[in-house]
């Protein structure tokens, strides 16, 4: 059976929006969920994988290990057909290392102003890791598939949503609330995966 300790599950992000939208898809779980910020302290764990998946792996064993807890990781993007599939995994600091969700819009957009509305195609990507420490127990991944708005459009969500235009709805993830957006989301179908790898390892210890 799983430790004491496991009862708990660090979501490791420091993003609160993300975090927000983590732990309304991660609800009903039987653990208590916390931030990254709740822990007394921590280090910074690098993201220099290759792919979403080998950056949240990271991110979930190292937190895990620090904290000694089971933590879940998420990395995700959007892929940009346009672009050879950027900003990709550089997503959060493509206009920047410090730059904001607005400033990372605006580049996009200004990439893709001379591309028409056939070739504007992208998708979202997330992939989700869970580890225990010493061990990744699980990574599994959702897409969504759209198109890049010509425009920044709606204030709800954050990062891409904006500008991410997803033809059954005829709006941008922006311009709709946010459990609308989980019913179709890259997240909320990597997340509905991950919800059955922490509930087995929760109920038999093991997966």
């Amino acid at each position: 059976m799983p430790s004491s300790a496991s009862r708990k599950l660090l979501v490791a992000t420091t993003n609160s929006k993300k975090l927000i939208e983590l732990k309304i898809l991660l609800a009903g779980l039987p653990c208590d969920l916390i931030g990254l910020s709740d822990l007394a302290c921590y280090d910074d764990v690098p993201e220099n994988g290759t792919t979403f998946a080998e950056n949240a792996s990271l991110k979930a064993l190292g937190f895990a290990n620090q904290s000694g807890l089971l933590t879940l990781a998420e990395d995700s993007g959007l892929c940009c057909d346009a672009l050879n599939g950027a900003p990709g995994i550089y997503s959060a600091r493509f206009a920047g290392p410090s730059k904001s969700d607005l400033e990372n819009n605006k580049k996009l957009l200004k990439l893709l102003e001379d591309v028409p509305d056939e070739k504007r195609g992208a998708h979202f990507k997330s992939a989700v890791a869970i580890a225990k420490p010493g061990r990744v127990i699980g990574i599994v991944e959702g897409e969504v598939h759209g198109r890049v708005h010509r425009e920044i459009s709606g204030t709800n969500g954050f990062g891409y949503d904006p500008v991410f235009f997803y033809p059954p709805f005829q709006a941008t993830f922006g311009m709709v609330s946010s459990e609308r957006k989980n019913q179709v989301s890259h997240r909320s179908q990597a997340l509905r995966k991950a919800r059955d790898v922490l509930q087995a390892y929760l109920s038999f210890g093991r997966i």
